[in-house]
Order: C-alpha cells, then structure tokens, then sequence
C-alpha cells in the first residue's frame, strides 16, 4: 500500500507524533510536513515540505499537479486541513482516499498518547517513546538551549546561568540556540537531524518547553526541562530520562 502521511506543526508536534506516523508506514511511505521537521522523517521513502508540493495552494490556486500526487496514493492520512471543513469537503468532492486526524490533543493525556490512540485506530501498533535513530558517539558534554517558541514558555536566563556554572564543574559546556535567536558563541545547526546526532553525543540537556528538548529526548540524552505556562502531563518530553522542573508561570 502506498501511504501518504500529512503531518503540519513544529518541531515538538512533528516529534510526539513519531510514533504514530512509523506505525502507519505502508509498503511504500511518504510524509508531508513543514519544511524544518523533512530531515526527521527518515523512516519514509521520501519526505517533503507542505509549501514545496503545493498542498497549500489547493483550494486557492490552480494545483492540479498537487491533486494528480494526492490521487496517487491508496491511503493518505491527514492531519492538516482536519478543522476545515471546506477542505475536507474539497478532498471528498476530489475523490482523495484522504483520512482526517484531529492535530491538537484534546488534554485527557499525553499528547504522544493521544496520536498514538489514533494509530491505533487505524491499524498501527505505536510505540510509546519518540525515537530518532542516529550513530552511537560518547557522551562528553553539557548542552543548554535557553530559548522557546514563546516568551512565556522561557525560564529566566540566571537558571540556565547556573546551571552551566554547576555542569561546567564536571564536564565542557556547550550552549545552542536556532537561527533567529541572538546568543554569541551558540552552536547552531540548520538541519534537524545533524542537531540531534550532536545532541546524541550530550551527557545532558538542560532546556525549556520547546521542539528541542523533544529532539534531545528522542536520542536518548538525559533531559532537564522547565516548564511554565504549558501542561508537562500533556507536552514534557518523553523519553528514557526525562527530568521536569515546574516553574511558577
């Protein structure tokens, strides 16, 4: 069966939903998804960005070639368009074998819970840990990213402060940050996936509510993570080693 998984979001919602995407993989599978999160998809044939096939331009702009890709597949499932119902209306009326997910948990539990309880329901047997397979490296170093996608989900910057003070004393620190954020001497990687193999060779991350500490997670680094405003029974990271700190929001 060739299957086409549409999977919008950033960086952490790409990630808590790894394990429901893997599970639906068919003979062949493809994934659309932002452009940021494509090097993530390596359990896929082929991934690409949502803007690059077009999706966006269905409904809007002339996309018969988008149409043509989408009829091509037996199964698509969708989590973009979901809450839209003149898109999923369009989809029908174009005869797209397209099986729409709701994107956003609804809160009864963890969100890498809540995709999974859809995988399940349409075949997929998930696992329950996120999981980015990248090279084994020894683990040498600190690593601190300070910052998050909002203001209110970022710790003050003393406590990332300190805590480089406090890991410095047993091992190299290293800080990191994305492209738009300003922090002199950060480490940064414009491709997701060579992020997480360094942060695969990390004894430790220490970071805030955000698609990093999620990446961390998925290749097994030992995590600590404030959290804010955000619900960590619903968003902390899940994996082998995962240390949440509740901050006062």
């Amino acid at each position: 069966m060739r299957r086409l998984l549409i999977r919008p979001g950033a960086i952490g919602d790409f990630i808590v939903s790894l394990p429901a995407m893997e599970s639906l993989r068919g003979s062949y599978t493809e994934v659309w998804c932002a452009g940021q999160n494509v090097p993530l998809a390596k359990f896929a044939d082929c991934a690409r960005s949502i803007t690059g096939v077009g999706l966006d331009r269905v409904g809007f702009l002339r996309a018969d070639d988008v149409v043509a890709r989408l009829r091509s597949f037996d199964s698509v499932v969708s989590w973009y368009g979901a809450n839209r119902a003149e898109f999923r209306k369009l989809m029908a009326d174009l005869r797209v074998p397209m099986k729409f997910l709701p994107a956003l948990p609804d809160g009864t539990c963890h969100s890498v819970d809540f995709y999974n309880q859809q995988a399940l329901g349409l075949g997929g047997n998930p696992i329950r840990f996120p999981k980015i397979n990248v090279p084994k490296l020894p683990r040498t170093h600190a690593v601190i990213q300070p910052f998050a996608s909002a203001l209110s989900k970022r710790a003050p910057m003393e406590l990332f402060q300190r805590a480089a003070a406090s890991l410095s004393e047993h091992m190299p620190v290293h800080w990191t940050c994305g492209p738009e954020e300003s922090l002199p001497g950060a480490v940064r990687f414009e491709d997701l996936h060579r992020l997480a193999v360094w942060l695969a060779s990390a004894r430790v991350f220490v970071g805030n509510d955000s698609g990093i500490s999620h990446l961390a997670a998925a290749v097994g680094t030992p995590v600590a993570v404030y959290f804010r405003t955000s619900n960590p029974r619903q968003w902390a990271p899940r994996g082998p080693t995962v240390h949440v700190i509740q901050l006062p929001s």
